[in-house]
C-alpha cells in the first residue's frame, strides 16, 4: 500500500532530541526552539517568530491579540480546516463565510467588501495547498476598513506571493509543523508577529500570562503574572525534531517540487482531455508543493477514485466538508452570499499522496492507476 502521508524525516532528528534531553532543558523556548525561531525570521525576514503547540494555537494566539469582543465578526472561506474557525469562536467572535475561487479554493477576494459590516473586525486568508491568496487586494480591503489581517499559511511554509513569504504580509501569520506538512514536529505550529507593537503581549499570552520572557532577557529582576495568558510553549524535543529539517528544507522543498511536477505532467493529458482539472499556480504565486489534488467531474466519480486506488493499493482523501454546512458552522457563523463553488468544488477533489521522499517507482504506480480509472 502508498500512504497518502509519512511525515518528514531526515536522519538527524534523533541526534538532536538526544541534545535536547543531555541539556535538561526539554520544556519550552530551549535552544532548538530559539534556532527554529531564528530561522524562520532570518529566512522569511519575518519581524518575530514563536513556535506553539500547533498551528491551531497559533491561530488562537492571533485571534486573541485581535482584540475581539462578542458581536464581532470575522471573515474567513468555509473551505478550510476547523482550527481556522474555532480560535476565532474561542476569541468569542461570529464567522461569516465567503465562497472561494474555484481556480486555488482560496477565498474569493472579490466576495469579501460585501460581507464586511459595521462589526466586521477581521479577514482570515487560508493558502489552500501552499497557494497564495490575491494579498494586495485583501490588504487593500483591510486598511479601507481598518480591519486585522489573520494569515492562515498552515500549509503555505516556503510559499510566497509577489516575493514575499505567507505569513509576513498580514498582521499576524500562523504555521503549522502537524507530522502531515512538508515541515514537522509532531504536533507544532509559529506565530509570525509582523508588528513590533505586538511582541511583549505575545510573549505574555504564550507563557501563561508571565513577562517570564523578559526575565530570561535580564530585562526585570523577577517575573510575575501579569495578564491572561495561557501555554502555548512546545517541547523542546520536538522543536529538536523540526530543526533537523529546517537545515534541510530546500531539499526537501525540492523533493516535494519534483514529485508535484511529476504528477502534474503526467495528468496534463486528463486535463486536456476534460477529465480532469489540474491545480492552478496564479503568476505571482511560487508554492511549496503541499499537496498534489486532482479535480473530478463530480462527488459521485470522486468517491468512484478514491475507491478505485485504494483496490490498487494507493491511499487517496478527499479534504473538507465546508464548514458552513458543518452542525458547528451553523452555531457560530453564517454564509455570505451564494455558495456558489464551495461546495460543488469541494465535492470534486481529491488529493494524491505527497510526501517527502516518495519514490519515483511509487509515483508511477499512483499515476498509472488514475490513468487507469479514467482508461487513458
Amino acid at each position: 500500500m502508498i500512504y497518502f502521508n509519512i511525515p518528514p524525516y531526515v536522519g538527524t532528528e534523533l541526534d538532536y532530541v538526544k541534545q535536547a534531553i543531555d541539556a535538561h532543558k526539554i520544556c519550552g523556548d530551549g535552544q532548538f526552539t530559539k534556532r527554529c525561531n531564528q530561522w524562520f525570521e532570518e529566512r522569511f525576514g519575518a519581524q518575530k517568530v514563536l513556535l506553539t503547540t500547533s498551528g491551531t494555537t497559533a491561530l488562537d494566539m492571533a485571534a486573541l491579540m485581535c482584540d475581539l469582543k462578542p458581536g464581532d465578526e470575522v471573515i474567513l472561506p468555509s473551505f478550510t480546516f476547523s482550527s481556522t474557525a474555532t480560535a476565532f469562536v474561542l476569541a468569542g467572535a461570529t464567522l461569516v463565510f465567503v465562497d472561494v475561487r474555484p481556480d486555488t479554493m482560496n477565498i474569493d477576494e472579490t466576495k469579501i467588501e460585501a460581507a464586511i459590516t459595521e462589526k466586521t473586525r477581521v479577514i482570515v486568508p487560508v493558502h489552500y495547498a501552499g497557494v497564495a491568496c490575491e494579498m494586495d487586494t485583501i490588504m487593500a480591503i483591510a486598511k479601507k476598513h481598518g480591519l486585522k489581517v489573520v494569515e492562515d499559511a498552515a500549509q503555505g511554509v516556503m510559499s510566497t506571493y509577489k516575493g514575499r513569504p505567507l505569513g509576513t504580509i498580514g498582521d499576524f501569520g500562523c504555521y503549522s509543523f502537524h507530522e502531515t506538512k512538508n515541515y514537522s514536529m509532531g504536533e507544532g505550529g509559529a506565530l509570525v508577529i509582523n508588528d513590533p507593537a505586538y511582541n511583549e503581549r505575545a510573549e505574555i499570552l504564550r507563557e501563561k500570562g508571565t513577562n517570564r520572557a523578559k526575565f530570561f532577557r535580564g530585562q526585570v529582576d523577577k517575573y510575575t503574572w501579569v495578564d491572561f495568558g495561557d501555554s502555548y510553549l512546545p517541547s523542546d524535543m520536538n522543536a529538536a525534531y523540526l530543526w533537523a529539517q529546517l537545515e534541510k528544507a530546500d531539499e526537501i522543498n525540492n523533493d516535494r517540487l519534483a514529485t508535484w511536477n511529476a504528477y502534474h505532467e503526467a495528468f496534463a493529458p486528463l486535463e486536456k482531455a476534460g477529465k480532469v482539472t489540474l491545480p492552478t499556480i496564479p503568476a505571482d504565486c511560487v508554492h511549496n508543493a503541499h499537496m498534489f489534488y486532482l479535480k473530478c467531474k463530480d462527488l459521485e466519480e470522486r468517491t468512484a477514485l478514491i475507491r478505485f486506488l485504494k483496490e490498487k493499493g494507493v491511499m487517496a482523501v478527499f479534504h473538507y466538508v465546508p464548514l458552513h454546512s458543518a452542525p458547528a458552522g451553523l452555531k457560530f457563523g453564517r454564509f455570505d452570499g451564494v455558495d456558489q463553488y464551495t461546495t460543488a468544488e469541494s465535492d470534486r477533489l481529491v488529493r494524491l499522496p505527497m510526501y517527502y521522499g516518495i519514490s519515483a517507482a511509487d509515483v508511477a504506480q499512483i499515476c498509472e492507476a488514475v490513468k487507469a480509472f479514467f482508461e487513458v
